[in-house]
């Protein structure tokens, strides 16, 4: 049995009755009615994402007024400065802004902070900058909502403020001219916009007109920053895949060409592929590069920058791979108590901006919210970011020990922050007691919703493309997740470090292909024939022009009991890996068995001791060491411990079944042989018997002792003779000739028998629960 790591929740399909009425298929109708699409009409707009559902951006809250604002200092041409932030949304909101008012005529210019000199969000210091630059007017993108210092900073400088942001509100907004936030706007319809969304809104406002030409740049922020990807930014993900397909921006023609894009572009390329190089400049120096690439005006100048922004993408790779190893080190060096909720990880040197990243990949690595921070000694400060998991919302809680922050901002799943070093231990015990009081151990495990059951004759490029109508996926509209349940043809070990596992299931015929990357360590306890259920995403694969479908596996699972055959193998110590959690025990029916080659601590039963009836219960993990003198007494064993892993272990000594049983007509010969000399040496007759009939010595020796149990026989030191008043007896009363008889049965069974053979007699041990008087005295 393998258990899954993370929580499956299997959404319920439709009524039966449940009919849209849009032509769609029932898969797809099942998918929309999970999404909570209930109408025909709704559907409609969900599959076919169209500009004209687009809300007004009239409806967002002080849009007016920032307008007059920016028109008037166009006007009058006062300098204006668009305020970005240092990533993708950030950047490309600077960008869509810095377009719509150089269109207007504006005389205007960005500036984004740098992350490791400045940190996130407005500053005075760059406040003050803008005001002795000779600008009268700030327009921030991607940020400034928590900026009230700032606002009251450029107040008595003489500077006005227009914030235009989607973060969460903090306990006050800022005092600026206007503030243009989805959530600071009770009339407007949908309030997670990304940055770019917001900007976009302004822009279309300030211009008087859709400004499809700045669709290009949406897409990029809209996908690379996780916002949900329904209503209006579904239409705006949808559209702008289209534009930034066909965009002829030199910027983004140049981006796309260094990650390898050629044809249509989709949300899984801007998530893994766009989004990760433009973040990557803001991480490691200044934003400015990528704002001057999507700006740029020639192929040639942006693909100069481009391959500058692929150097810094790798250079990103690789300080995230030291750092996590480094802050997952500490982790496991923590008490438990430090970590148990929360983990909090600090160090001096760490580079502040793939701190996300870091924490993102030990939400994964431990299931647990996620603090990491780089350490200023020379401050006394430490700054950093945060992920969590679903079940933790970060902004809420932090916001409640908003004390131990010098300065804090985010969502419910990320956050940034800076705290001086000695708030960072109160932090720990603080959010660790906040998660201990609001969180169950269920909440700790990451969650799988489940779309839909498939079989393996199911699965069809058809079947792909027919769910493909749901895209562009993201949060709130992922890709829809399927389960499987099928036998394993075959597993296997793949990729250049041997960690990841690539399956081939089959089912009447037809035959899946499955991969899951990054669950190598699931190889050893993963057994032939198991019926595997798997969780992930169906896809197509394509290979030197075939299409083939495939399952993108992210969790597996085995719910029945496994057996893991390691019959004959003179490698044990290495080949055979139990599992941790399990309580193993090692069953021995013969106690000279040599079971040293165990590392790990596990319970010894000896059959012939009284340990066995008193491990009932407890017993998960079953090692069968050797082999059993009768299969009774095995099937006693297993039906008593019911173990949810069978390790077979065992080798043969003898060949019992290999040697054969002698037949009548042996045992007639060897009689008549000694009736006709009445007595002859042992070893006379055994070099006889070898050359005449080409018996084994085993064979000789066997038959004698039959028949000397039997009393047909007498020996005398090396002398065998014919008893000559002998009882009448059945060859069959001899134990000797019922214990090779019980002997090759075993083998037969338990050593020689095919992997297949073997697990359907085991399974029948495992499923008869009756308990037989006799079997149960003896030895027990």
């Amino acid at each position: 049995m393998l258990k899954s790591t993370m929580r499956w929740k299997e959404n319920s399909g439709p009524s039966a009755h449940t009919a849209l009425g849009f032509g769609v298929s029932p898969l797809v109708e099942q998918l929309l009615i999970q999404r909570g699409i209930t109408s025909a009409e709704e559907a409609k707009r969900f599959l076919r994402p169209s500009l004209e559902d687009l809300h007004r951006p009239e409806h967002l809250r002080d849009i007016d007024v920032a307008a007059e604002r920016i028109h008037a200092a166009i006007a009058q041409e006062e300098k204006i400065l668009v305020f970005g932030d240092y990533d993708a949304d950030g950047v490309s909101s600077t960008v869509v802004l810095l377009e719509a008012l150089r269109e207007l005529g504006a005389d205007c210019d960005y500036y984004i902070p740098n992350r490791f000199t400045e940190g996130y969000g407005p500053n005075e210091e760059a406040f003050r900058a803008a005001k002795n630059n000779g600008y009268g007017l700030i327009i921030t993108v991607d940020t400034g909502i928590a900026a009230n210092h700032e606002a009251e900073v450029a107040k008595q400088i003489g500077i006005d403020v227009i914030i235009t942001d989607h973060h969460e509100v903090q306990e006050s907004v800022p005092a600026a001219i206007a503030v243009v936030h989805p959530k600071c706007s009770p009339d407007y319809p949908f309030h997670e916009l990304a940055g770019v969304g917001v900007a976009f809104k302004l822009a279309e406002y300030l211009l008087g007109y859709f400004p499809k030409q700045l669709l290009d740049l949406v897409v990029i922020g809209t996908i690379a920053d996780l916002v949900p990807l329904v209503d209006e930014n579904r239409v705006l993900a949808a559209e702008g895949l289209k534009a930034i397909t066909s965009s002829q921006r030199p910027g983004i023609r140049a981006l796309k060409d260094s990650c390898g894009l050629d044809g249509i572009v989709t949300e899984e390329d801007i998530g893994f592929k766009i989004g990760p190089r433009i973040n990557a400049v803001g991480r490691l120096q200044d934003a400015d590069l990528a704002v001057e690439l999507l700006l740029a005006a020639t192929y040639e100048e942006a693909a100069e920058m481009a391959e500058e922004i692929q150097s810094l993408n790798t250079e990103r790779q690789n300080i995230v791979a030291k750092i996590a190893k480094e802050a997952e080190a500490m982790v496991r060096e923590q008490p438990a108590e430090d970590s148990s909720h929360v983990i909090i990880v600090a160090k001096e040197g760490w580079n502040e901006g793939v701190l996300g990243i870091v924490a993102s990949k030990l939400v994964r690595t431990f299931d647990r919210p996620a603090i990491v921070l780089a350490v200023h000694p020379e401050k006394g400060t430490a700054k950093g970011s945060a992920r969590s998991i679903d079940a933790f919302d970060l902004f809420h809680h932090c916001m409640q020990v908003r004390d131990h922050f010098v300065a804090f901002g985010g969502h419910a799943q990320a956050a940034g922050m800076t705290l001086e070093l000695e708030q960072v231990d109160k932090l720990r015990k603080a959010l660790n007691k906040a998660a201990s009081d609001a969180l169950t151990p269920e909440d700790f495990k990451q969650s799988l919703s489940i779309d839909l059951e498939v079989k393996v004759q199911d699965v069809s490029i058809d079947l792909i493309k027919d769910m493909s109508q749901l895209a562009p996926f993201g949060m709130q509209n992922p890709k829809p997740l399927v389960k499987l349940s099928a036998p394993m043809r075959e597993v296997k070990l793949i990729g250049a470090n041997k960690n990841h596992l690539k399956f081939v299931f089959a089912e009447e015929n037809i035959q899946l292909d499955g991969v899951c990357f990054g669950k190598g360590d699931l190889y050893p306890f993963l057994a032939p024939a198991d019926e595997l259920e798997a969780v992930g995403e169906l896809s197509i694969n394509e290979w030197n022009g075939r299409q083939k479908a495939q399952i993108l596996i992210e969790d597996v699972a085995v719910r029945s009991w496994q057996l893991f055959d390691h019959r004959g193998s003179k490698q044990l110590q290495r080949t055979v890996q139990l599992k941790q959690e399990e309580e193993t025990a090692v069953i021995r029916f013969r106690t000279e068995t040599d079971i040293n080659w165990l590392s790990e601590q596990v319970r010894v039963l000896d059959y012939e001791t009284e340990g066995l009836a008193n491990a009932a219960g407890n017993i998960t993990a079953v090692v069968l060491a050797d082999l059993p003198h009768r299969l009774e007494d095995l099937t006693f064993a297993l039906r008593h411990l019911q173990p949810d892993l069978v390790y077979a272990c065992y080798d043969v000594k003898e060949n019992a079944y290999l040697q054969g049983f002698p037949d009548r007509e042996q045992f007639k010969i060897f009689y008549a042989i000694l009736l006709k000399q009445k007595m002859i040496a042992y070893q006379q007759l055994e070099d006889h018997l070898k050359k005449s009939r080409g018996w084994s010595a085993q064979r000789t020796k066997f038959i004698s002792d039959v028949f000397f149990e039997l009393e047909f026989v007498k020996l005398d030191k090396d002398q065998i003779s014919i008893n000559p008043s002998p009882s009448k007896r059945d060859l069959a009363d001899s134990q000797v000739y019922q214990g090779l008889k019980e002997a090759i049965e075993v083998e037969k069974i338990l050593y020689y028998s095919g992997y297949n053979d073997l697990k359907q007699w085991l399974e029948q041990a495992l499923e008869r629960r009756e308990v037989i008087e006799e079997e149960a005295v003896n030895g027990l």
